[in-house]
Formats: structure tokens, sequence, C-alpha cells
């Protein structure tokens, strides 16, 4: 589901819609699921697992990207070339916003899982809402800075707008969802007997690729 929300919204984040007189891309839909799943596999599992599983993401968007971009580069059949400009269009990717993207996702997710985790620490385990809340309020709010920063700095006015207005929508999406979180994450922990506490653990991100 992670990794399904994630490609999903770098496909259909090219369409921009007006929602309450603001500009947001499409992904809005489904981009806050990846961040709803990352508080329930830090909160049950803890950091360790939810690391893998974004670095996994990262990967597999990896492959979408490079399957998608060699596709573009293949020579189009003669009843298609009218039709290869609308695939370019859609789905061609600037190098600018594969990078905005790609260095957003990694800042967020990583934050967000981060802070989670510390907070479990912090409140022994209590006010789950405050750390899926809470982190999403700090993971989101990077993700939004250095996507927009990235992808469209000196070339848009208000930046700080486009930020802003994304980064509430998350955190309002958020918001909505913490009675669904609360119900996944006592299911899956009564479930599996599972409630991780990530206590004397390495938070650097490129650990799990480090020998122990």
């Amino acid at each position: 589901m992670f990794v399904t929300a994630l490609i999903t919204a770098n496909i259909i984040a090219v369409k921009l819609v007006l929602i309450g007189g603001k500009v947001l891309p499409a992904a809005i839909v489904i981009f806050p699921v990846s961040y709803l799943i990352g508080d329930v596999l830090t909160e049950v599992y803890g950091y360790r697992r939810a690391r893998a599983v974004i670095w996994l993401g990262f990967l597999c968007n990896l492959l979408a990207v490079a399957a998608i971009w060699v596709g573009g580069l293949l020579p189009a059949a003669p009843f298609w070339k009218d039709s290869d400009a609308a695939y370019q269009t859609i789905l061609g990717y600037a190098p600018r916003l594969l990078a905005a993207s790609f260095t957003a996702y990694l800042v967020g997710e990583f934050a967000n899982s981060i802070v989670l985790a510390r907070l479990k620490i912090a409140t022994k385990g209590r006010w789950l809402w405050t750390r899926t809340i809470g982190s999403t309020v700090v993971g989101q709010a990077l993700d939004s800075a250095v996507f927009i920063t990235i992808a469209f700095g000196g070339q848009v006015p208000h930046l700080w707008s486009l930020i802003w207005v994304q980064w509430l929508a998350k955190v309002l999406y958020e918001v909505a969802c913490t009675p669904l979180t609360y119900a996944v994450v006592t299911w899956l922990k009564r479930r599996d007997g599972v409630d991780a506490y990530d206590r004397a653990i390495s938070f650097n991100p490129f650990d799990l690729f480090l020998k122990h």
C-alpha cells in the first residue's frame, strides 16, 4: 500500500486542481496515505522496519520512473505518433522535478518516522494522536518546503504560499484520518503482539546498508 500510494501520487501529480480557491496537485488525494502508513509502521513495528519500507518505496519509484523514461525514448508506432506528445506531457519528468520529488520524499518520510519514534519514547506510548499529528506536521513541512523550493525556486512567485497550502492540506488529511490510524494500530498490535519502542538504536537513514 505504501509503495502503491507513492508511485500513484507521482503519476497523478502532473494534474493541478483547484480546491477551495487554492491550486494543489492531484496527488493530494493519495500521497498523504504514505505518511499514514509510515506512522503505523513506526508505531507498531519500529523505526528499523519503517526505514526499510521507506527505502523500498524509493527504489520502486526509481524503477517506475526509469521504465517510464525508457518508454518515452522508444520510437513510436506510426499510428501512435500524434499521441506520443501526450505521453511525454503526462508521464515525462523534468530532471529538476525528479530531483525535487526524490529529495523531498526521503527528507519528509525519514523526518516523519524519526519524530514519531522519539515522541513515542517521550510520551511513554501514550497519546498516539500527538505522535501521528506531530510527526506529520514536521515531515510534511519539510517535504513541501524541499519539493517546492527545488522544483520552482526562481521560477514561480510566492513560493511560501505554495508551501503552506500544501502543508496545511496534508496535515488536515492526517487529522481527519486519526480515528482510522487508531483503529489500524490497535488491530495490528493485538494481532501481531508487537509494540516497538526505539530505544538505543541508530536513526541514521543509511544505517540499513551498513554492516552490523
